[in-house]
């Protein structure tokens, strides 16, 4: 009789599940989804006329890389500006589309883009630089952080107009 209560025993173990064994229940679907956020991944595609060109493939088209400043043969104009910054332009009187700027050791090139009030706009946005020229001063702007990053820069024409203005 042992034996046969034994074998009954077994063969209901058996039957049951391995999970239900000795695990926990599982946290619901629910509850998993509030304390997990979901991260979303997306992929930005190239676009296809610069890979089919065989240029710098560019993530975004508002970024857009102008390539390398060439200086050689440019008309150069100093800047100083409030708080001590200096600026040197570089422009080419044969290409009045391009500009490049020295701010902080480094040489940027920049693509004028137009505007309603006839300023002098250049801009690079893959370095978020904006360079902003009227006839009493210019400044250089960070796009990206919306701040500026040196104002009231005046090359030597500026300076003068400026002094006999003030007096």
């Amino acid at each position: 009789m042992n034996k046969l209560l034994c074998t009954l025993l077994l063969i209901g173990m058996s039957s049951v599940p391995a999970f239900a064994q000795s695990t926990p229940p599982a946290p619901t679907a629910k509850k998993e989804a509030a304390k997990k956020p979901v991260k979303k991944t997306v992929k930005k595609a190239a676009p296809a006329a610069a890979a089919a060109a065989g240029g710098a493939l560019v993530a975004d088209e508002n970024e857009e890389d102008l390539g390398e400043a060439n200086i050689e043969g440019s008309t150069v104009t100093d800047y100083q500006c409030e708080l001590g910054n200096k600026i040197t332009t570089y422009t080419n009187e044969a290409d009045d589309k391009y500009m490049a700027i020295r701010w902080k050791n480094s040489v940027h090139r920049l693509r004028r883009v137009g505007t309603s009030t006839g300023a002098n706009r250049f801009e690079n946005r893959k370095y978020g630089l904006v360079w902003i020229n009227i006839p009493s001063k210019a400044m250089l702007l960070d796009s990206r952080k919306g701040q500026q990053l040196a104002n009231e820069c005046r090359n030597a024409e500026q300076q003068k107009a400026f002094a006999a203005k003030r007096g």
